[in-house]
């Protein structure tokens, strides 16, 4: 195979939200960009997840990028909660609107980048062949883009239809008087299986750990709110910027504890009608202290068991090993009432787990399930997971695999001490998938392209993290997570579900607007906790 090398200012890995704002963006201080996909297009996590019932659960007005106000004004959103068909036909309109394609390689995957400290520069290397050099590099390469098959026994001997929810085929899935089962009750499970049940002859749900969902409330937007929505735009994002998770709401300003049983239940019903993870927030306290979470849980356990005709299976149904909120709460519709159709049936893997998966089904007990399809819904490797596909080499060779052997270690997300010019996005040390991932990438990326002015200024030629820096950071953020109930969730946000995955949890959980306020004050202290590298020195 041949070798091709060309020499960019910056290369962005990642064609997703953050990465086609990141080529925007840089491209504007007339920079020459270089990107990378693995993908056939733009996209990111929502070109791979087409799922039957595949939605966000942030509201679509509010998942959107924000830096132009043009387009804020010329797209129309048709719901509440944006199917994957219509996000991706937004980010593609983004996409051909502000000519981004054409700075990418797709159907490429960067196999490694590698710094050398003599030059200042970043390699970067891919799977065809072909290789940048470049002064920064940008991993945008997405928090939830790593799939997670488990290594359940004969996992791959199953002889009929095989998906993975996060690999979704591009071509329709036939479900119609098929047999399928489905393995995992988180996001891609609970939306896709009461989808699945309208046309499949059986549906068969594998679950090992419960988790609490709640109604959508979805609906078409009328007119007249989209009109309302457009004109107070910037209020409605200065209030995101302001908020906890990018989003106009705040919590009620007491804590659950502290009002009467009525006035709660008023505050939760409010909560419970706009829907799905929203309703971790209503008050301040719901996932800082045990009591206040017990409200919550009483208050959605009595909603399922209204929404489950069974007593029995909704007991199976509601999680009874984690405080609720601390685990994404997941948006649905029709998930838990799917279990009251005849051709829907739950199989509790924690009374009897998996024994294998063989040519003909899945093997529970001595109990063979006969399949005709079997849909892997089982998630990521979530956080880490892309970046640790990739071979990135820093100073003295030192990878990051290595330095983040016992979990992930970042100066504000951004940056990690030993790779210079190196940035991450929207990844583990940042709010990330705490919060609205649009606005928080337009926060980073926007953070990053004011570093550049700063370098700039400053005849600089790297930027990194320093050692004390990031150490500080990473006892910021386990110290925030320690007064949570957070960490006594199994959640993905820990690793908790990849085997050999170090138990840290990776995002930081001081809120949004925290964050934002955080990166400032370090860059109008002159880039505190950095260090910068200027020509005059050895670089």
């Amino acid at each position: 195979m041949d070798t091709q090398s060309d020499a960019s200012d910056v290369v962005v890995i990642g064609a997703g939200i953050s990465g086609l704002y990141a080529v925007h963006k840089f491209r504007q201080r007339g920079m020459n960009v270089h990107g990378f996909e693995s993908a056939a297009g733009v996209g990111g996590t929502w070109f791979h997840n087409r799922y039957p019932g595949a939605r966000c659960d942030v509201e679509s007005i509010d998942y959107s990028y924000s830096f132009d106000e043009d387009l804020q004004q010329e797209w129309t959103w048709s719901e509440r909660f944006a199917t994957q068909e219509e996000i991706l036909a937004y980010l593609e309109h983004v996409a051909d609107r502000f000519d981004l394609r054409s700075a990418y390689d797709f159907l490429t995957r960067v196999v490694s980048t590698v710094y050398d400290e003599e030059a200042a520069l970043w390699t970067v290397t891919t799977d065809t062949g072909k290789s940048v050099t470049a002064r920064f590099c940008v991993m945008a390469t997405g928090v939830l883009s790593a799939t997670n098959r488990p290594a359940i026994a004969g996992r791959d001997s199953f002889a009929g239809e095989s998906y993975h929810t996060g690999e979704w085929p591009h071509e329709p899935v036939d479900f119609v008087g098929k047999r399928v089962g489905v393995i995992g009750t988180g996001s891609s499970g609970i939306q896709s299986i009461p989808e699945i049940a309208k046309d499949a002859a059986q549906v068969v749900v594998f679950q090992r750990s419960p988790n609490y969902s709640i109604p959508a409330g979805n609906r078409p937007l009328t007119e007249e709110l989209i009109a309302q929505v457009k004109a107070g735009y910037p209020e409605r994002r200065r209030l995101a910027r302001l908020s906890g998770g990018g989003t106009p709401f705040t919590p009620y300003p007491k804590g659950a504890m502290e009002v009467e049983e009525q006035e709660r239940t008023r505050i939760y019903d409010e909560w419970w009608q706009r829907g799905g993870y929203l309703f971790a927030k209503a008050f301040p306290d719901q996932t800082t202290n045990l009591e206040a979470n017990d409200t919550a849980r009483k208050y959605v356990e009595a909603k399922i068991r209204d929404m489950v005709n069974d007593p029995e299976l909704a007991d199976q149904l509601i999680p009874n090993d984690h405080p609720i909120g601390t685990k994404r709460i997941v948006t649905d519709s029709g998930y838990f009432e799917a279990y009251n159709r005849d051709n829907v049936t739950l199989v509790n893997l924690r009374q009897t787990p998996i024994t294998e998966i063989t040519e003909n089904g899945v093997l529970v007990g001595d109990q063979l399930h006969e399949l005709d399809m079997l849909i892997f819904a089982t998630g990521f490797d979530a956080m880490t997971g892309a970046l640790s596909r990739i071979d990135i080499v820093g100073r003295g060779g030192r990878t990051l695999n290595e330095d983040w052997a016992a979990g992930p270690r970042t100066y504000l997300g951004l940056s990690s001490a030993g790779f210079p010019n190196l940035f991450n996005m929207v990844g583990p040390g940042s709010p990330s998938v705490l919060a609205n991932m649009v606005l928080m990438a337009e926060l980073q990326i926007d953070w990053i392209a004011k570093c550049f002015d700063y370098l700039d200024e400053h005849n600089a030629v790297s930027i990194e993290a320093t050692q004390q820096a990031v150490d500080e950071w990473v006892a910021e953020c386990n110290a925030k997570a320690a007064a949570t109930l957070f960490p006594t969730a199994n959640s993905w946000y820990l690793g908790s579900n990849i085997p050999g995955k170090p138990r840290v949890f990776m995002p930081y959980i001081g809120g949004f607007a925290n964050y934002g306020s955080i990166c400032a004050e370090v860059a109008e202290a002159g880039y505190k906790g950095f260090e910068i590298v200027t020509s005059t020195e050895e670089a």
